[in-house]
Parts: structure tokens; sequence; C-alpha cells
């Protein structure tokens, strides 16, 4: 829906704010009532097609999800710090193991059929993953050297820089997916941003996923 999408729910229009903690499906109910969500074609019996009906209740809903990840983030802090240790140690299996773990509890295979590239979906949640780092300066699509890098980590206090190329291969050929990421990588000379913001040592990880599964593979320094 944040992506201009629509949604296709089970809507009560006689539903009353009382009994909105009866279920988290009359939530649905409740925002197509009060305007926050608008109706999309013809409904089917009780079943509505639902989307944002515009830019200014857009920018709600994202301030909401950006509040309810923060407190998540704080929720779980410690898998978090774990996580974003592992890639500072070069440590690829454990950053395999863990994005695995959040992958299947957390998305839905229905979540990544989106229009465009899918890598797309994962690369936003891995922005959301490194930036519980305080301390680490996160961009996406950065321009540096013959291209733009999926995603630039840079942990200043430490002079060491991160280099994340994502792949979703289509036939779930998760290696070959690895390979082709960090050969992008290397032919379009990514770290030379790094290298000229003063980065002492820099990692490069290519990492590939496919619906909930990734594997995740380091580069040669």
């Amino acid at each position: 829906m944040i992506a201009g999408e629509s949604v296709r729910k089970e809507i009560h229009q006689e539903l009353t704010y009382r009994e909105l903690d009866n279920s988290i499906n009359n939530l649905w109910s409740v925002l197509f009532t009060t305007g926050y969500l608008t109706q999309e074609g013809e409904a089917k019996e009780d079943v509505f097609r639902l989307r944002i009906p515009n830019l200014g209740i857009r920018k709600i809903f994202i301030r909401q999800i950006y509040t309810w990840f923060q407190e998540t983030a704080e929720a779980d802090g410690t898998t978090l710090s774990a996580f974003c240790e592992a890639f500072q140690n070069g440590d690829a299996a454990g950053v395999e193991k863990q994005l695995n773990a959040y992958l299947w509890n957390t998305i839905s295979i229905r979540d990544t059929f989106v229009k465009g590239k899918k890598e797309n979906f994962y690369h936003g949640i891995l922005l959301g993953l490194l930036r519980y780092k305080e301390n680490w300066a996160v961009s996406s699509n950065r321009e540096s050297g013959e291209g733009y890098s999926d995603i630039i980590v840079e942990a200043g206090r430490e002079r060491m820089g991160i280099i994340i190329e994502l792949k979703y291969p289509g036939d779930g050929n998760l290696d070959k997916g690895c390979d082709e990421a960090l050969k992008q990588i290397e032919k379009n000379d990514y770290e030379e941003v790094l290298r000229n913001n003063g980065m002492k040592t820099i990692l490069k990880y290519g990492i590939a996923c496919y619906k909930k599964q990734c594997k995740v593979v380091k580069g040669t320094v």
C-alpha cells in the first residue's frame, strides 16, 4: 500500500470502536470508515479493494510504520546489535543465519510479490535493520565508482566501510546470485567512495534472496 498498491480485505461498515479490540482484522474496517483508506473498484459482497487515498495520509502511514519499526528494533536490540556486528566482523555465515531467521519469522511469501525489481523489497528490509546502529552512516543507491551501489555503510569511528549488493535470482540459484553481486561490486569499483573518505578497512558482501531465504558471501579484500 505504501508503494501505491491495493489490498483486498473484508469490511464491516457497521463496526463500532468498541469492537476494534475483538480482532486485528477489524482495524481495516475502522481505517476505511474513517477515511484513512479508500475503495478501489467494485466491492464483492463485503470484500473491498483498499488503497491509501492521498499523499498526506501516505505520510501518516509511513511515519507510523517507522515508529513501529523503531519500537520493535529497540525491543529486539540484542539480536539486531549482533546482526550488525556480524557484518562488521566479516562473519558472512553469522549474517546469513540471522537474516534467514528474520525473513522466516517476519515476512510472507506474498510480501515478495512486488512489481519491478524484487530485490528492492529485501533492500528496504536490510536498510531498516542496519540503521539500528546509530553511529553508522548508511546510504542507499549511492553513486560510487562507475555506478550506484545498493547499500554502503561507513563506521567512521572504526574507519571501516561495508559494501552490500543484493540480487534476487528468479530461478532460486542463491550461489549464482551472490557471485553476480560480488562481480558487480568489483566491476563498478564501488569501494572508491569509501577509499576517498578515508576508510582503512573495506568489507564487501554479495547477498542473494529468494522468497524467505537468503545466502550471504563475503568478497575478498
